[in-house]
């Protein structure tokens, strides 16, 4: 009877450490499950409207370091800004001085590009001016009247449906696509970014790029400069058969295609050279198209 008094004492503390064992497993889980409760709230979305009234002609400006700015026109003299914030580490600052408005992405200590990320969806009105900035974008705008400003490093560039008015464009790395832009004026700079430009006409167009692909799908309107130059991107322009130009192509050491029979010209700046560069016009000539690489291959397609 003792032996098994013993035998039954001897297994007793192996009992109790499983016993505490399970115990700071299941203190373990609701640490752990806490833990991701505060990381969830912590992180959660904030959603915020800023609304303003402006007279004619207003100026808006948004930076915003990490996150999307798409802008829409919007009835009557209201500028509507909805803000959604991805945590607590980024905060909005916003400023009306008359009719121009400032909004800017404040970045607080800890702020990484997810959590100090703001989504803006903007509305202004038609006649309004608006000037964005963000690292990652994208960039939207459309069926504005008031003069463009969208400037990125790697932030994708989308503009459409908009007329008479500057549009100019600023990246490192991103894309670039403007569509349906009529009587415009418009300036676009890349580093290494593709540029799309489809139905893009105006008094001035101006595309730059360094080693970006640069696409032109139009027919250059009527008494307009046209200027796409890249120093080793590729650059394709593809027009109608009616089109009329005054072109300029001329590649340094790549390769010149041409769609088109034209009337060459007599006196040009820089020696011709067949198959790298040619000079003449479509046409009457309405327009002036100048096609210019170092090392890109130039294309003139007919439609």
């Amino acid at each position: 009877m003792v032996q098994g008094a013993e035998g039954c004492g001897a297994h007793q503390p192996q009992t109790v450490g499983r016993g505490l064992m399970e115990s700071m497993q299941r203190v373990t889980k609701a640490a752990v499950v806490f833990l991701v409760c505060v990381g969830i709230l912590t992180f959660a979305e904030t959603r915020k409207e800023y609304r303003f009234t402006v007279g004619p002609k207003a100026s808006i400006s948004i930076v915003n370091q990490y996150g999307p700015i798409s802008v829409k026109p919007s009835p009557g003299n209201q500028v509507v800004i909805t803000a959604i914030l991805r945590s607590d580490k980024v905060e909005i600052d916003n400023d009306q001085s008359g009719s121009r408005i400032d909004i800017k992405s404040h970045l607080l200590t800890g702020a990484t590009a997810d959590n100090g990320r703001v989504d803006y969806q903007v509305l202004i009105p038609a006649d309004a001016s608006i000037s964005m900035q963000s690292a990652t974008g994208p960039l939207r705008a459309e069926k504005l009247g008031g003069d463009l400003t969208l400037e990125g490093a790697g932030a994708l560039v989308d503009v459409r449906d908009v007329s008479n008015v500057h549009v100019h464009v600023k990246t490192m790395n991103g894309p670039v696509t403007l569509t349906n832009i009529q009587e415009g004026h418009v300036e676009i700079s890349s580093v290494s970014g593709d540029v799309t430009l489809s139905s893009v006409s105006g008094r001035l167009v101006q595309v730059s790029s360094t080693s970006g692909k640069i696409h032109y799908d139009g027919d250059f309107g009527s008494g307009g400069e046209y200027s796409l130059t890249s120093h080793s991107g590729d650059i394709d322009a593809t027009i109608p058969p009616d089109a009329s130009v005054d072109v300029t192509a001329r590649s340094i050491r790549g390769l010149v295609e041409n769609d088109f029979p034209f009337t060459p010209k007599t006196h040009t700046t820089f020696p011709l050279v067949a198959g790298s560069s040619f000079a003449g016009t479509i046409g009457k000539a309405a327009s002036s198209v100048v096609l210019r690489t170092f090392s890109g291959k130039i294309r003139l397609k007919k439609r």
